[in-house]
């Protein structure tokens, strides 16, 4: 059973914790990450999900389990779903989004991963790649992005253009 910390809307801890999978009370909010991890080349590290979870490209996240920061999740989450150690002072907080019951927090990562060295998490994810952002664009355009991560992925390229 995976938990995580609920907050309220300014983000202070609650105390509360929510199940995965159960909904989130109303005025309460969890903490989701993602990362953009690019490479010396321009491209960024994608990976397809499982069809369970839609079966569409997208970069790595998740959630934070219970007592664990945002940083510290993203770092547990690169570790979970692709075998990566990072350590927290590689990953820059570039983007703070609050929905209507989380708030997302987005990373960026400059950092060249062998793809042969990644372990892939594999009951969400199935393959990894790097893509251009030419590559990424045609994946959008063709919806085979997910269509949260394309705009996650439109905050980051904003944040590198600064």
């Amino acid at each position: 059973m995976e938990l995580r910390d609920l907050y309220d809307c300014k983000r202070i801890l609650t105390g509360e914790v929510l199940e995965k999978g159960n909904e989130v009370p109303l005025g309460k909010y969890y903490i989701t990450v993602a990362v953009f991890i690019e490479n010396e080349k321009g491209e960024f590290l994608l990976q397809k999900r499982v069809v369970r979870k839609d079966g569409k490209w997208a970069t790595t996240g998740g959630h934070p389990k219970s007592g664990e920061s945002s940083l510290e999740g993203m770092v547990t989450e690169i570790q979970e779903e692709l075998g990566v150690d990072v350590k927290q002072n590689e990953l820059t907080l570039f983007k703070t989004i609050q929905t209507e019951d989380d708030f997302v927090d987005l990373y960026y990562l400059r950092k060249n991963i062998n793809v042969e060295d990644i372990v892939i998490q594999e009951e969400e994810v199935e393959k990894v790649m790097w893509a251009s952002r030419d590559q990424i664009k045609d994946l959008i355009d063709n919806e085979q992005f997910s269509s949260s991560h394309a705009e996650f992925y439109n905050y980051c390229i904003n944040f590198l253009s600064n």
